[in-house]
């Protein structure tokens, strides 16, 4: 039974905490408002797209992506940029189906695929992520400049 849909405006409060939450778990500190305008932007500019699991009008869960491009395929890709399953929810199979929506709008976009990064310390989503059919890319070397200004 497929308990996924994409957010609407009207999940922002529930969808905020579950962000919240998301961000709390990556030692972020708590901040309610700003996940809130986060989302509320994303949601309003279509910059990025996000879907939510529920169960009983509760939300349990959310993926987000955001478009990127591949310039020698000249196709977009994906970027599976947030998985977040509240903690009383895990185990029903709801990372799945999340997972599962990230794939069908590959799929419906006609984009060349979908493109996440994991810690090596997240065993379950290391456990996870190739049991929804991703292959671990390990033929490059993944770089990040920080800006330490912000």
């Amino acid at each position: 039974m497929k308990n996924t849909r994409k957010a609407i405006v009207q999940d922002l409060n529930q969808l905020a905490e579950l962000f919240d939450q998301y961000r709390i778990f990556y030692h972020k500190e708590s901040d309610m408002p700003a996940a809130e305008n986060f989302l509320k932007e994303r949601i309003e500019s279509r910059d990025s797209e996000i879907f939510v699991s529920e169960e009983d009008g509760k939300l349990t869960g959310f993926v987000q992506l955001y478009p990127i491009f591949s310039s020698t395929r000249m196709q977009r890709y994906w970027l599976l940029n947030d998985l977040y399953v509240n903690g009383d929810y895990r185990g029903k199979g709801y990372s799945k189906e999340l997972i599962e929506e990230a794939k069908e709008l590959c799929r419906s976009t006609n984009a060349c695929g979908v493109l996440l990064e994991t810690g090596k310390s997240n065993d379950v989503g290391n456990r996870l992520y190739p049991a929804c059919g991703f292959e671990l890319y390990d033929s490059v070397n993944f770089y990040e400049w920080t800006n330490k200004e912000h």
